[in-house]
């Protein structure tokens, strides 16, 4: 949240005295987003039936709730929170149900609002102008935006409430009984908050350690003079919750419990390791978050505890898991361009489902189950935060440009803060970047099919007749004959199946690879292009979803590649569950390939590497016509987006780099985190 800019420049003064008019719009806009978002959070919630929104809520405090009837909470397993949180909730059981609703709906906006403005308070000194007016609203967008608080918000849990204490305790109650008051009352509502009790002790808050401690105790011996039965069921026979809510092996729970369940591993084996996996988290996590709160940075000091918590609970759930997100926080990296990684990283995993984040394949299944306890775990126990004496923690090592090329129009770029960088940008963000992108994709498929992978048939073949006619109007209908030609020739078959089934991917990654490697500057250039034409190709598929001509049955042509199909249940492969069949218009795999033609043509140095290039594309659309996997229009289509890619790309950053310097050296290797 309070990262230096790109340029490594401070964040401070824009302008004279005053905001300045600027900044003043930049900030009302994004109040006006933490309204909107907000609007539409209370707009999900109560809009939805009675039975479907607020179900924990509803299953503890309605009609038929485990705390309204009698008998013991955990007579089922929908409640999961503590007795003396059951004990808290008890008089809500009163309330009207409707009134109820609206009530902890609006109160948990007002809660995350509270979270956002502690967390942009806390942030560590000195901070710029632009930086203290803008966080507080980036913060609560942030918060509204992540999964636990939506969770939280829609199935009406209290996991909100612990979070804003602890925050309250340690960074913004004033004197030291009422922070560890606070931190003791939810230590009770969520037990692993304890380990904030250590936390205080070790960095001289000793009055707050014993208060929150004592509160705690005080707690939890009123929830067990008040409800004897319920404490020893749920601190005896589930051990601090554990059994309590889903299955415990459930891919919903972040925890290091969890994670060893899902890895095959039960009985005293597990249990014993992980005891162990916690203890060292645990221990590793203050000494850390000690040295963060010496070091004026409280806020990721609390948030690096935060996040041990989320790996030791015995079962951690996603409205559970606000602490990974306070970890943007902490500052990484000495390089301007490295200095996104890992919030962006964060961000993601916070905001983004699991199976958003990483693709549906066997081996990658251990990342995507347990991609927030590794975030959590990182941040607390590995992450190399920089310390604030590190001279890189205000002012990273500065981005190098390389000069600005004459436009040949008038204006341009438009955007001239959008200069052409020399230096090889980070691979883990671009990587993110990728998969960002394919989930776009993904949403897209979805809803050009009508919200199901076989939906949307018949519109799609409807555009396909339209498709057809405006060929056959232009005399260029030729895919029947192309494809019964190529039918009929057994190599030519062969070669154009080949052909297309292999290079559509490994080409464009090839490209990119090497001008990765090799040539920075172009790469940062070929990329924004190939970027700019894949969103305009993404709006093209959702708004005319279209059928190829081999999945018009009608037209008698033949599926080269992939065979007869039952229309039904139709199988291309392993890209059945990976591909929109119905994303003809505009093609991408003459797109992306005319984009490699044009690339290599622009940046190679030999004649015979530019002929090489500019063969892929007439190649590939040679193979997308005679497969019957597109229209001649469709590869029009796909001309036409690719030239819009490299002119939006001209329009906001003007010409390519005339130069395309190495990337810089390495920097000098960075004190160790905490260090003096």
């Amino acid at each position: 949240m309070a990262n230096a800019d790109h340029g490594g420049r401070t964040a401070e003064a824009l302008g004279p005295a005053g905001p300045g008019a600027r900044l003043l719009a930049v900030r009302l806009a994004l109040w006006a987003v933490v309204a909107v978002l907000a609007a539409r959070q209370v707009a999900a919630v109560l809009t939805t039936p009675n039975g479907e929104r607020l179900t924990d809520l509803e299953t503890w405090v309605g009609p038929e709730g485990v705390l309204h009837v009698n008998g013991s909470l955990y007579d089922s397993t929908e409640f999961t929170g503590t007795p003396f949180g059951g004990l808290v909730l008890k008089p809500l059981t009163r309330s009207a149900q409707a009134a109820l609703g609206w009530g902890w709906t609006f109160g948990s906006l007002l809660l995350v609002v509270a979270l956002g403005l502690i967390a942009a308070r806390a942030l560590p000194q000195p901070v710029g102008r632009r930086t203290s007016l803008l966080a507080a609203p980036v913060a609560i967008s942030l918060l509204m935006l992540s999964l636990p608080v939506r969770n939280a918000l829609w199935l009406g849990q209290t996991s909100i409430i612990p979070v804003l204490l602890v925050l309250a305790g340690c960074l913004a109650v004033r004197g030291e009984r009422g922070g560890g008051l606070c931190v003791g009352l939810a230590a009770a509502l969520q037990p692993t908050v304890l380990l904030f009790v250590p936390l205080l002790w070790f960095t001289g808050r000793r009055t707050s350690a014993v208060t929150a401690a004592g509160a705690f105790a005080a707690c939890t011996v009123l929830a067990r003079a008040a409800m004897p039965h319920d404490s020893y069921t749920y601190w005896v026979h589930h051990m601090a919750g554990a059994g309590l809510g889903g299955e415990a092996d459930a891919r919903a729970n972040q925890s290091l419990h969890g994670a060893l369940l899902r890895l095959g591993l039960h009985g005293p084996l597990e249990i014993s390791l992980f005891l162990l996996l916690g203890a060292v988290t645990a221990v590793i996590a203050l000494r850390r978050a000690v040295r963060y709160a010496r070091d004026g940075q409280s806020l990721l000091a609390v948030a690096v505890t935060g996040c041990a918590a989320v790996a030791v609970s015995p079962a951690t759930w996603q409205h559970q898991l606000l602490w990974v997100l306070f970890a943007v926080a902490g500052r990484v990296g000495g390089r301007a361009p490295d200095r996104c990684v890992w919030p962006t990283a964060v961000i993601l995993v916070t905001t983004l489902p699991a199976g958003m984040m990483l693709p549906n394949m066997s081996p990658l299944h251990p990342l995507r189950d347990n991609a927030v306890l590794l975030a959590a775990l990182a941040a607390a126990t590995a992450v190399p935060f920089l310390p604030r004496a590190s001279p890189y923690h205000r002012t990273p090592i500065a981005t190098e440009y390389a000069p600005q090329s004459p436009a040949r129009l008038r204006r341009r770029p438009s955007a001239p803060f959008l200069r052409r960088v020399l230096t090889r940008p980070n691979l883990l963000l671009e990587l993110l970047l990728l998969r960002v992108t394919y989930a776009a994709y993904q949403r897209v498929r979805l809803a050009a099919t009508d919200g199901t992978d076989h939906g949307g048939r018949a519109r799609a073949e409807r555009h396909g007749q339209n498709v057809l006619d405006v060929e056959r109007f232009l005399r260029i209908d030729i895919e029947h004959w192309a494809n019964h030609a190529v039918v009929r020739t057994g190599w030519l078959r062969n070669f154009f199946d080949f052909y297309y089934e292999s290079f559509h991917f490994l080409v464009p990654l090839t490209v990119l690879g090497v001008l990765y490697w090799r040539r920075p500057a172009d790469y940062r250039w070929a990329r924004a292009c190939l970027g700019f034409a894949t969103l305009l190709a993404l709006a093209g598929f959702w708004l005319f979803p279209l059928a190829p001509p081999r999945l018009m049955p009608a037209l008698g042509v033949i599926d080269t590649v992939h065979g007869v199909q039952d229309f039904s249940k139709p199988d291309y492969g392993t890209l059945t569950a990976l591909t929109n069949q119905y994303a003809a218009m505009p093609s991408l795999h003459f797109g992306w390939s005319l984009w490699c033609g044009v690339v290599v043509a622009a940046v190679a140095v030999r004649w015979w590497t530019k002929a090489l290039g500019l063969l892929h594309p007439f190649f590939t659309v040679s193979a997308i016509v005679a497969t019957g996997n597109h229209w001649v229009l469709d590869a029009v289509g796909g001309a036409v987006v690719v030239g819009a890619g490299f002119g939006l790309s001209y329009l906001f950053q003007g010409p390519r780099a005339a130069v395309s310097a190495r990337p810089a050296p390495a920097p000098e290797r960075l004190p160790a985190a905490g260090s003096r």
